[in-house]
């Protein structure tokens, strides 16, 4: 199924209030088709029902929530006409969020364990009280599921909206906790049990769906792809990134979702909007130059392209907006046959801290996602369910506790050839009391410094500095690096090495703590020059820093974290897959078609910048000339070309690495590595 999936799609919201009139009143079938063929779309998502619960489309079964203003039999002329021009079109239907059921049916809301209505209250504008898929509502949502393959011509796939875990309290829900002897009252009980809520939906409903269609394809939108969605991943057939960077997502969220998603077998859509804002925000529009990234990047790291726009109510494209994708699209479709089949290369595994807390970007794993893209490293985001075997290193970023099973598979990984980068909490029992392997070579010896209240400092920011030490990087941690102390601004974890480990740092404390009784200028006590205990170690194939470096980054980038765990990674990966000579912001991907005998890489160069308060923008595409390439012999090399254009690059294929540089890049630019 996941060959259906096209490049180059709109996801066509169409979120449309039953007090507006002439709905679909000026659609024109061939003019609508002959806009999107112009626009080079190959794809398009319409909607059978939206967030305020009107069809838009002419129904049997549910006629009273056919919008009342509705002029023809919108979804089915819409699917026609995209058919007749051989663009697919997945079908649009909302599940959570349903203003019309709410108001009719409000016993089949999720209610919090307080009592209120969860989400939307009653005098908020909006559609976002959640309804409960423990309640008759889901016998509605079948019957609507076999409505629209009852009445439309096709149903080329499902889009099935706001799928999110639930934590309700309605009766039906606290009934059924109660008969299997759930706690209804425990927070965390509850909750697991309205994941298995969701869970029991999600898979109910593509076997219902798979009775009428067995090559439908079917996604669930939480606006999240992540550990949490791999556990009903069979009730998928690929996935969609909802990843919109200026509507609440923000530029990191993509690539480090995407990193994971790839690795799950799936194949995937990345989503973003042609909306200045987000969804919903009319007569904006995006710059062109933050299109071509956020597309660009979605073929670099192996996904198809979705832009996500919406349809006004009367049923008329807005022109603007097909002007702004045509030309991106356009560049899309010249691109695409190196994108086909492709899987990326990667050296290295980061783990995801997502798999315990549950938050979509944690500080963590975005720090080190933002560590490794800027130093032009190939990797991917896994979790404990992802297979190990194809990494050179795998980092376990700050805070990645090890349980029985996870230390067992740390062991067999690096007992099998792997290498490790640890850091501050990482390794730890989950009870963090020690560590679980002693193949990290220290030992913890004390909780660190305790605040005013009684609290440990260590991994914390404070605004002033107050818990600060230094670090003094030694040997091979120093390349790069000034010969001074650098002040590590997030307390690390006191640790003592064991015999057998090498000290590749140490931490030099401040003369004392700032406290109201203690402080020196505005911010932290200088360093007091005095090493103490290790502050990074090697044993073995293990590295491992007592500081949460990859959190610090997250929060104000130290130039010098990054450069320790770069350094780091010169030890453990001399020969890494890729290296480059741009700019730290060059987004580097490597891909290898197999069937095409050849390698493709992707380099980017666009600068996000916060020219306003909320999220950040880009405008400009800055070129880059005479970037240097230097990439792991992959075989017999016959030719390397930039594509689409065909530009031949002269290139040297010697010591096991393949060299050549490229003369400019000029935002997106791909190099075909043919092989022998």
């Amino acid at each position: 199924m996941a060959d259906f999936l096209r490049y180059r799609q709109i996801h066509l919201d169409f979120h449309t209030s039953q007090q507006l009139t002439n709905i679909g009143g000026e659609f024109d079938a061939a003019a609508w088709a002959q806009q999107l063929v112009d626009a080079h779309v190959d794809s398009i998502t319409c909607f059978a029902r939206g967030h305020h619960g009107m069809i838009f489309y002419e129904t049997e079964a549910h006629p009273e929530r056919r919008h009342p203003r509705l002029q023809c039999n919108l979804l089915a002329h819409q699917i026609g006409a995209a058919h007749a021009r051989d663009i697919r079109v997945p079908i649009y239907t909302t599940i959570q969020w349903d203003y019309y059921t709410a108001q009719q049916e409000p016993q089949w809301l999720q209610v919090a364990s307080d009592g209120s209505i969860q989400g939307q209250k009653p005098y908020q504008a909006g559609f976002y009280a959640k309804l409960c898929l423990n309640t008759p509502y889901v016998d509605f949502l079948r019957a609507h599921v076999d409505d629209m393959f009852s009445k439309l011509p096709a149903v080329d796939g499902l889009f099935l909206d706001i799928v999110q875990d639930q934590d309700c309290s309605c009766p039906t829900c606290r009934l059924e906790m109660l008969a299997q002897g759930i706690d209804p009252s425990c927070d965390a009980e509850r909750r697991t049990f309205g994941q298995g809520v969701t869970d029991r939906f999600k898979r109910e409903m593509s076997a219902h769906v798979r009775g009428h269609s067995l090559d439908c394809t079917i996604f669930y939108n939480s606006g999240h792809v992540g550990p949490r969605q791999r556990e009903t991943g069979e009730a998928y057939s690929h996935w969609e990134l909802e990843s919109l960077p200026s509507g609440g997502w923000g530029y990191m969220h993509f690539p480090l979702s995407q990193r994971y998603a790839r690795t799950t077998g799936h194949d995937s859509l990345g989503m973003t909007g042609k909306f200045h804002t987000s969804w919903g925000d009319f007569q904006s529009y995006k710059n062109e130059a933050a299109l071509q990234f956020e597309c660009f990047q979605m073929l670099a790291l192996n996904a198809k392209c979705s832009v996500g726009d919406q349809l006004h109510p009367t049923g008329r494209l807005d022109q603007a907006t097909y002007d702004l994708i045509s030309p991106v699209y356009r560049e899309v479709a010249r691109k695409e046959q190196w994108c086909r089949g492709a899987r990326a290369l990667t050296d290295i595994g980061v783990f995801t801290l997502e798999e315990f807390t549950g938050e979509r970007l944690t500080a963590e794993t975005v720090g080190a996602v933002r560590m490794l893209q800027e130093g032009g490293h190939q990797f991917d985001v896994v979790d404990s369910q992802t297979s190990w075997d194809g990494y050179r290193v795998l980092i376990l970023p700050d805070g990645v506790p090890l349980d029985g099973f996870l230390a067992s598979k740390v062991s067999d990984y690096l007992d099998a050839g792997g290498k490790v980068i640890a850091s501050f909490e990482s390794g730890l029992k989950p009870d963090l009391s020690e560590f679980a392997l002693t193949a990290w070579g220290v030992r913890k010896t004390g909780e660190g410094p305790l605040d005013g209240r009684g609290e440990t400092v260590r991994g914390r920011h404070f605004g002033n500095g107050d818990y600060v030490d230094y670090l003094r990087a030694e040997g091979m941690l120093a390349p790069v690096l000034r010969s001074t102390e650098y002040v590590m601004y997030m307390r690390g974890l006191e640790i003592e090495a064991m015999e057998d480990s090498e000290v590749l740092a140490r931490t030099v404390p401040s003369y004392f703590d700032r406290t109201w009784q203690h402080f020196c200028s505005h911010r932290q006590t200088p360093s007091s020059g005095e090493p103490a205990g290790p502050a990074a170690t090697r044993t073995g194939d293990v590295i491992y820093f007592a500081h949460p470096i990859f959190r610090q980054y997250h929060r104000n980038a130290p130039r010098w974290c990054k450069q320790l765990l770069l350094n780091a990674l010169d030890v453990l990966l001399p020969d890494p897959l890729l290296r480059h000579s741009g700019p730290t912001g060059v987004l580097s991907a490597l891909n290898e078609q197999p069937e095409q005998s050849r390698l493709v890489l992707h380099l980017l160069h666009y600068v996000p910048e916060r020219r306003g308060q909320e999220f950040d923008v880009i405008e400009d595409v800055v070129p880059v000339s005479d970037i240097a390439l230097s990439l792991k012999l992959p075989g017999e090399v016959a030719s390397v070309r930039c594509v689409p254009d065909g530009e031949t690059l002269a290139f040297d294929a010697e010591m096991g690495r393949l060299s050549f540089t490229v003369p400019k890049l000029n935002g997106h630019q791909m190099v075909e590595i043919g092989l022998g």
